[in-house]
């Protein structure tokens, strides 16, 4: 019996692949400016990795499509923005985020493939944990299930393949091998350029309709429909529908340089890690074009909001990495800090996305709370909102329903 999540898992897969061969075989109307009377039939407000696919799964299907930003495409107080995200299919038994994860794997390789410089970088995704964690031991289910390549370590297996972690007693883990990083800002401004698009720099509002039953986006700028793909910001433009359901929070980033010469925190000797011990998950990436060994704590920060937080990270934040360092990476715990950044996730509830109409309006739609873990899924979530948009009784998931985001922190999703 075919479900109909099991549906919307098959169209997206479908959906992902032809039109990575579409774009491979040539240019598919992307360049179509607005349609009838200077109107376009779909405008984006928001070019993060939400916004920007959806623009591109949009213009693949021959729509008219136009995307603003407040800053520009790929800016440095965006979730989109910098150097490096993570991209793991591992997400215990969940049914929804690893097939999507699957599915935008083979999105970006396909977009990196095409471009100048890689935005996906293979280096393997290794985890560790106590070998009696739930969620990871899913996980590794999936992924044989699915038939992902992996290897499975003992804790012994551990220490042979990687020298230069600490792994505690009583620990094991796994390697994804064909994942690994995305280069953040790069990509997003990639996928707007293979879609033959450019990001407009305009401050939007709340949707209102002119005369004529189209909504004025901006100066000269109208649409028939609209989607907000405004990562952190959402709540701020909707603020009574969606304050208390999407949060930002601070978070810090930290890149520290090795020794000269000392290549143990550079691919291929190192992948991209995520350290997960009941939930409180850590994890980082190898120096990656010369960037540095990258740390983050996940855990949420402080709430704040993004276009006034301080983008200065915390002497007590790099202290904390510092020792984080020392006990896991005995070999950087002198290392100094070469650049950070801070940042901030949107935040739901549980860590589902939204995804789902703006109360009273048909044609608008509202796509957010990445929740720290939405970057790789860009993808997926762009073909979901372009098949809403263009296919209105295409059915919305129901955990990326407006209905199911509450207001009390109850993370699930990571």
């Amino acid at each position: 019996m075919v479900t109909r999540r099991g549906a919307l898992t098959g169209m997206a897969g479908a959906g992902l692949a032809q039109a990575g061969a579409a774009s491979a075989a040539g240019p598919q109307a992307r360049r179509r400016g607005a349609g009838t009377a200077g109107i376009y039939d779909v405008a984006v407000i928001g070019a993060g990795v939400f916004g920007v696919w959806t623009a591109w799964h949009l213009a693949k299907r021959g729509a008219a499509v136009a995307i603003v930003d407040a800053y520009g495409a790929g800016h440095a107080r965006a979730s989109s923005g910098g150097e490096s995200r993570v991209i793991r299919l591992s997400y215990g038994a969940d049914p929804i985020y690893s097939p999507m994860a699957r599915d935008s794997l083979t999105a970006w390789a396909q977009l990196s493939a095409r471009g100048r410089e890689p935005i996906l970088h293979r280096t393997g995704v290794l985890w560790f944990s106590p070998a009696t964690d739930d969620y990871m031991a899913k996980s590794v289910d999936w992924l044989t299930i699915n038939k992902v390549q992996h290897t499975r370590f003992d804790l012994a297996g551990l220490h042979a393949a990687y020298p230069q972690v600490v792994f505690r007693d009583g620990e094991s883990g796994f390697l994804e091998a064909q994942s690994g990083a995305l280069i953040a800002g790069r990509g997003v401004r990639a996928v707007l350029a293979d879609a033959g698009l450019e990001a407009r720099v305009l401050k939007a509002s709340p949707p209102e309709r002119d005369a004529g039953g189209a909504y004025a986006v901006g100066p000269g700028l109208r649409a028939n429909a609209l989607v907000y793909a405004c990562g952190p910001w959402l709540p701020k433009l909707f603020p009574q529908v969606l304050g208390g359901r999407i949060t930002p929070t601070r978070q810090e980033v930290y890149h520290f340089g090795a020794q000269p010469g000392d290549t143990r925190f550079a691919p291929p000797a190192l992948p991209v890690w995520a350290d997960f011990n009941g939930g409180e998950l850590v994890y980082g990436m190898p120096d990656l074009e010369g960037q540095g060994f990258k740390l983050a704590f996940d855990p949420h920060g402080p709430v704040v909001d993004p276009d006034t937080q301080s983008r200065q990270v915390t002497a007590s934040g790099v202290e904390r990495a510092q020792a984080y360092l020392a006990r896991r990476f005995p070999g950087l715990a002198d290392a100094p800090l070469i650049h950070a950044r801070v940042c901030q996730y949107e935040n739901s509830s549980n860590g589902d996305f939204l995804l789902d109409r703006l109360p009273g309006h048909d044609r608008v739609w509202l796509v957010g709370a990445g929740s720290g873990h939405g970057f790789k899924h860009g993808p997926a979530v762009g073909l979901r909102v372009a098949a809403h948009v263009l296919e209105p009784k295409t059915p919305i998931e129901p955990r990326f329903s407006l209905a199911t985001k509450a207001t009390r922190a109850e993370r699930s999703v990571y």
